[in-house]
This record gives C-alpha cells, sequence and structure tokens, in this order.
C-alpha cells in the first residue's frame, strides 16, 4: 500500500480543477476533448489518472498548464492551484507557474529533450529561467540533480547529449528536470511507458523517494492498472473525456463501481494461479457515444436511463457516474459480470503490488 505524505493531512486542497472542458474547433464543427471534468489534488497526495488512449487524460493536464498552444482550441472552467485560477493568469504570469511551481514529466523524454544541447544544459536553463543564479551554480545543481535520480558518474553524464542515454536515463533526465525547482505539483504523464519492468520499477521507486523528501504532490498518467496500485493515494477514472469514477485507490480497486473500471480491471492479466477463462475486453473502440452516458455504446449493461448523461456522485469520497441500480451493480460486481466467472480482483491487486513488496524484502 502506498505511503501517504504528512502533508496530506492538510484539507486545503494545491489544485482544485473545476468543470474543465478542452475543445478544438475542426472543419466539421467542435471536437470535445474534455467535457466538465472535475478533480482536486491536496498536498503530498498521489493521483492516478487512468483510462484507454483517447480517453482524455493527457490532454486535460496539457489544458490545465495551459499548454495547448494551438488558435483552434477553447479552453474554460477554474483551474485554481494555491488560490489563483491558471486560466485567468497572463501569460508571463503562467510561464513563472510552470517548472516552477507546477512542472510536468511528458511522455516522451527523446522529443522532450532538446537533442543539440547537452542534458546538463537543459537543466541549468530551466533553473536560470526561475531563479537568479550563475551558470556554475546551476550546472553544480543539475550535477546534484543528475545524481539524486540515480544517473551514474553525473559530473561526467552532466555534458552528454540525449541520444548517448538510454530510455529509462533520459527518463530519469526529464524527471530530474523537472524537479529541479522543487515544484509543488508534479504532472507525469505515462513515466513507465516503453519501459522494462525492471526500470519501470525503479522510476516507481524514484517517484516514491522524490515525494517523500520533496512532499510535492503527483499527478500520475497512464494506462497501467499495475503502476496505480503502486504509487497512487486516490485514482480518477477517465472516459470519453469525462470522469466515470473517482475514489481512494483501495476502493477503486477492492470495490469497483463504474461497467469501465470493472472492464479495465478484468483486462489485467493474472501471472499465478490457474487459467480458469480467456482475458476478457471491452468491444468496441474507445470514444464517447454521441448523447447520454459516454460509455453507453460499448457496455454491457447499458438500458434506457443510459440516454441521459449521469451525474458523478456517491457516497464518502467514492464516486461514480453510471445508472445501473444499487443492487444490480452489487449482483454484477460479485460475479455476474463474465457468465458466472468468479471475481478475481482481490487476486489481481495482489499480483500488481507483489514486486514493490519484494523489494522491501
Amino acid at each position: 500500500m502506498p505511503d501517504r505524505s504528512p502533508l496530506q493531512s492538510s484539507s486545503e486542497p494545491l489544485l482544485e480543477v473545476t468543470d474543465l472542458r478542452v475543445r478544438f474547433r475542426t472543419g466539421t464543427g467542435h471536437f470535445t476533448a474534455v467535457d466538465g471534468l472535475s478533480f482536486s489534488v491536496r498536498p503530498g497526495e498521489v493521483l492516478g489518472v487512468v483510462g484507454e488512449s483517447g480517453s482524455g487524460k493527457s490532454v486535460s493536464m496539457l489544458g490545465v498548464l495551459r499548454l495547448i498552444r494551438t488558435p483552434n482550441a477553447e479552453i474554460s472552467g477554474k483551474v485554481v492551484f494555491r488560490g489563483r485560477d491558471l486560466l485567468a493568469l497572463k501569460d508571463r504570469e503562467m510561464r513563472a507557474v510552470r517548472g516552477r511551481e507546477i512542472a510536468m514529466i511528458f511522455q516522451d523524454p527523446m522529443t522532450a529533450l532538446t537533442p543539440v544541447y547537452t542534458v546538463g544544459w537543459q537543466i541549468a536553463e530551466q533553473i536560470r529561467a526561475h531563479e537568479k543564479i550563475s551558470k556554475r551554480a546551476a550546472r553544480d545543481r543539475a550535477v546534484t540533480l543528475l545524481d539524486e535520480v540515480g544517473i551514474p558518474s553525473p559530473g561526467k553524464r552532466v555534458d552528454s547529449y540525449p541520444h548517448e542515454f538510454s530510455g529509462g536515463m533520459r527518463q530519469r533526465v526529464v524527471i530530474a528536470m523537472a524537479l529541479s525547482c522543487n515544484p509543488g505539483l508534479l504532472i507525469a504523464d505515462e513515466p513507465t511507458t516503453a519501459l522494462d519492468v525492471t526500470t519501470q520499477a525503479q522510476i516507481l521507486d524514484l517517484m516514491r523517494r522524490l515525494r517523500a523528501d520533496h512532499g510535492s504532490a503527483i499527478v500520475m498518467i497512464t494506462h497501467d492498472m499495475g503502476v496505480v496500485s503502486e504509487i497512487a493515494d486516490e485514482v480518477l477514472v477517465m472516459y470519453g473525456g469525462r470522469a466515470v469514477e473517482r475514489g481512494p485507490r483501495t476502493d477503486v480497486f477492492h470495490a469497483p463501481r463504474h461497467p469501465y473500471t470493472w472492464g479495465l480491471l478484468d483486462s489485467v492479466p493474472r501471472v499465478g494461479g490457474p487459467r480458469v477463462r480467456r482475458l476478457p475486453t471491452i468491444p468496441g473502440t474507445p470514444g464517447a457515444s454521441s448523447a447520454g452516458c459516454p460509455f453507453a455504446d460499448r457496455c454491457a449493461h447499458r438500458h434506457a436511463a443510459c440516454a441521459e448523461v449521469p451525474p458523478l456522485t456517491g457516497a464518502s469520497g467514492h464516486l461514480d457516474a453510471c445508472w445501473l441500480p444499487e443492487e444490480d451493480r452489487e449482483r454484477i460486481r460479485l460475479g455476474d459480470r463474465h457468465d458466472g466467472a468468479p471475481d478475481d480482483r482481490d487476486a489481481t491487486t495482489e499480483r500488481r503490488t507483489a514486486p514493490a513488496a519484494d523489494e522491501e524484502r
């Protein structure tokens, strides 16, 4: 189970997003990529944002940081960070927030780094953009950061170019750059994608240590439920640009309430134990329905009420957006949703968290 930072005792959100909408003008009308998304992140908390590709995870966070620069984009809603609405700031004021107060680890470290400059120069540039510090001092801090993220021989590698690093090492460089100004919030977009499992475990362990050392909150964007089970405190499940379920990690994994969350968890393969059935899949392709519940076109449990968009409601901090009656939902969750196949939620969660336990031993 992930460790909680002492800073999480604060009830005041560090980031509070309300009714965020991101639309793009196209030749045939408007395409809504994020449709009324609301969530909050407390100091020291790790929020896991999960869903298939195309569910709006990355676009929503790029909208929060106002990094969607195309003139065809329309962003609305409220994004309050430390008492300021980021969507109302001037460009100059927003540039001061990015990197210093909120940093982002992008999905592909090779494209996030400039190939013609050394990694040390790029980290030092980030530091000098936000602090009055000499080139020498910025370079020294870059060496220290590379050492903190586990780059061997940082005094030498600081003068290396991105192509001279492996994928895992480049990801560590990007993390070092993101943490160079000790931001209060770190947004990590698929930080373990395309990495081998050993490197994935090292990156996750690094992020745990960085949260403990710096007290930063983390938003982890991923489609890997195993990563979420190991590091997240809260989970936000997105589909069709909307939040369809949100709650504490243990609640979402042990008592999921939305059919889409059931599908995501059921599609995680089990390594141990007998193979009792074929690995289930969610039929169809990602994409919100034209009207009503965004998941209706792919849901095996849809009914007449799904013609209307369900609100995100619930109790005890565990919310979902589904019209299924409570008694039907409980019956389906406990074993009927795949032709009577036994529910293996606990076994799946146990398997996915096993690597962390092995590391502790």
